[in-house]
């Protein structure tokens, strides 16, 4: 029998307080305690009976809204709350009612089900894990993920007289042989013909890292050369991507007599490394290479500079060589580091107990925690952007993705070694214990950050999903050095590799006269004063009062000791996952 609303007009062949959301909910919540984990396994989902029929009228109320703009065939786009969203942007989906209709109803049943992750009765990390399980599924489940749904796809197919198709299938086939996703066209580049190509020439290597010393660009440089540790997760030439945006090469500029660590990228005869091997013969040994390269010129001190894991190894390695009382460097710079790990953002949803018991028991006694799994879990984190986009425009509409090097660094994934990984994951994200004086011992010695006492320059990103802000922000509390704290805009990579030249995005720095960081990070960003263009001035201008007296630019790279041995940007960086 057909239903009837208050307007008289007819409903739909179905009631939306069982269907839509309700049912999608009701199908996860089965599954909720294998993604909860922990305690909350025990415990049933419950939502307030007040909210869960403030949520139900809500989408009935919208819905016949909807329902009723299908049946006027005059409705126009601007009713259709979706032309906003670029996935259904395209005028395809603006042209067809069904498709405008389809677009709608899944963003009409995309929020209610946030809501209901929102509305849960649980504490904020079981509700973030709730949120990043609706959103996998909802991202999933876009019709313009599907093409039968997805009107824009099959009018290109059409046009094409099904090339597309073919070419979609062609790329679905390449990407299943290559074992990723294709996310720009690769095809443009090459590491060290145009990406990473600062001169330069390897200096050192070991089992786990080459060094590279860069050729000046100036007459004279500083004293103190400067030593970057980059993360090993990916590739160093994130910080030397393209001339006009390489972070290396503008340190160069500045007169840095600039060293960089190149991580080799590991294979199952280094599956037994742990967290201790990296600080020691890795971080640890390459600030020894560099202090004894410039040491007859720069009074055998170095300054450093860490990014993302690289910085918290690098905090790790001070603390270790002022354990020892050989401390030799003169300042730290940590970009979007964390050394406090109470708050992790979006990354927490993979780590508890049973996750980490797991890798322990799979990896942490000697076995590699693959590239290709380290990529996917990031990916995850922004599934439209960096998943369903490219199944969308590679697969359905058979189109190759624009070269962009950013996403060809991204792309070229890194593996690590498992007791390294196993000991990292447990000891800071999940028991947090590397902010505790004397909870650790790393390459023997006692872990206390607060006894590094150096000069300490700490960079943050307001939009990082990856670092929170206000996590990195606590590394000015713990450390015991003075500190100056920079916080950037935009995220991770694109806050960090933002170009002075090019005069975009803004920062925010201490007001004038401050002398003493406040404890709590909203504290700091109140009073914090907004300056235009990018951090890098800024930054250049402390760098350059902890860097010594200028002297001559070195005419050759090493020394009788560590002579060359390649040009940069060297071979480990060329090995691929």
């Amino acid at each position: 029998m057909e239903q009837s609303t208050s307007t008289g007009r007819a409903a739909p062949p179905f009631f939306p307080r069982q269907t839509g959301p309700w049912a999608a909910w009701g199908e996860l919540q089965p599954k909720w305690a294998s993604l909860l984990g922990g305690a909350a396994k025990a415990q049933a989902v419950q939502i307030a009976p007040e909210r869960l029929r403030s949520l139900q009228q809500r989408y009935v109320d919208e819905f016949r809204q909807l329902w009723g703009s299908l049946l006027e065939a005059q409705a126009s786009s601007a009713s259709i709350p979706s032309a906003s969203d670029r996935r259904f942007s395209h005028e395809a989906w603006s042209a067809n009612r069904i498709s405008r209709y389809t677009a709608a109803l899944y963003l009409l049943g995309a929020r209610a089900l946030f809501d209901l992750a929102d509305s849960v009765q649980a504490d904020e990390p079981t509700r973030q894990r709730l949120r990043f399980a609706v959103q996998q599924w909802v991202d999933a489940a876009a019709p313009s993920n599907f093409l039968a749904l997805n009107p824009e796809a099959i009018d290109k197919a059409v046009r094409t007289q099904g090339e597309s198709l073919l070419a979609g299938v062609n790329n679905w086939l390449k990407d299943l042989k290559q074992g990723r996703l294709t996310q720009t066209d690769e095809s443009v580049f090459e590491v060290g013909r145009n990406v990473a190509t600062t001169a330069g020439q390897v200096v050192f290597e070991n089992a786990l890292f080459q060094l590279i010393e860069y050729a000046p660009l100036t007459e004279q440089v500083h004293a103190r050369p400067l030593l970057f540790v980059p993360p090993m997760i990916n590739k160093y030439y994130i910080l030397d991507l393209q001339p006009d945006n390489s972070l290396v090469r503008f340190a160069v500029e500045q007169g840095h007599r600039t060293f960089v660590m190149s991580w080799r990228n590991p294979d199952a005869s280094l599956g037994h490394l742990t967290w201790d091997d990296y600080v020691q013969d890795g971080a640890i040994r390459a600030m020894e290479v560099v202090r004894d390269i410039a040491a007859k010129r720069s009074e055998g001190t170095i300054n450093t500079l860490g990014f993302c894991v690289g910085g918290t190894l690098l905090a790790n390695a001070l603390a270790v060589l002022q354990a020892r009382g050989e401390s030799f460097a003169h300042s730290a710079t940590l970009l979007t580091t964390m050394v406090d790990f109470s708050d992790t953002g979006i990354l927490s949803v993979y780590v508890d107990e049973a996750s980490v018991s797991l890798r322990e028991a799979t990896i942490g006694k000697g076995g590699l925690m693959t590239g290709r799994e380290l990529a996917t879990a990031f990916s995850s984190l922004r599934p439209n952007d960096l998943v369903w986009n490219y199944v969308v425009g590679n697969y359905l509409k058979g189109e190759t993705p624009p070269p962009f090097d950013l996403l060809y660094w991204n792309s070229d994934s890194t593996n690590l070694p498992g007791p390294m990984f196993a000991w990292y994951l447990r000891n800071t994200y999940l028991e947090n214990k590397m902010r505790q004086p004397g909870a650790l011992t790393v390459a023997g010695a006692p872990l206390n950050l607060q006894a590094v006492k150096l000069p300490t320059y700490v960079y943050a990103s307001r939009e990082d999903h990856i670092v929170p802000w206000q996590t990195a922000y606590q590394t000015t509390q713990i450390l015991g050095g003075p500190m100056r704290f920079v916080l950037g805009a935009s995220g991770h990579i694109a806050g960090v590799i933002n170009p002075a030249k090019r005069n975009k995005r803004s920062h925010w720095t201490s007001p004038s006269g401050q002398r003493k960081l406040p404890a709590q990070p909203q504290a700091w960003l109140d009073a914090a004063t907004e300056q235009p263009g990018s951090w890098w001035n800024d930054w250049a201008q402390w760098l350059a009062g902890q860097a010594g007296s200028d002297i001559a630019a070195p005419k050759k790279p090493g020394n009788a000791r560590y002579k060359p041995i390649e040009p940069a940007p060297g071979r480990y960086v060329k090995v691929r996952a």
